[in-house]
């Protein structure tokens, strides 16, 4: 796992980190952004950007927010790699555990 969002994204999804990303690894859930962990290329060039603080390397991630690094992969379970965020489009859903941790 490379970058990780985490909950500070939670209904601000800025996208800055979006415009971005090189790869188009950023996917848009519904209420927060997720990194698609296969096709992050390590660049970096996401973190600085975030104007919430949200995004940190994997190893950089602070204890109250390391579990975001197994929901940022799960995440994908059901489109796996899809190759590009702009392909797909906005996914409209977000992980069970962000929206049991941060009800709407």
């Amino acid at each position: 796992m490379p970058y990780v969002i985490t909950p500070s994204c939670v209904d601000v999804m800025d996208r800055s980190c979006v415009e971005e990303c090189p790869v188009d690894c950023i996917y848009e859930g519904d209420r927060m952004m997720y990194i698609q962990p296969d096709e992050c290329v390590e660049c970096g060039r996401c973190e600085p950007v975030c104007p919430e603080i949200s995004i940190f390397h994997h190893q950089d991630l602070p204890d109250s927010a390391r579990h975001y690094e197994q929901i940022n992969a799960e995440f994908f379970a059901p489109i796996d790699s899809p190759g590009g965020a702009r392909k797909i489009g906005r996914i409209g859903r977000d992980h069970p555990a962000v929206v049991a941790e941060h009800p709407a």
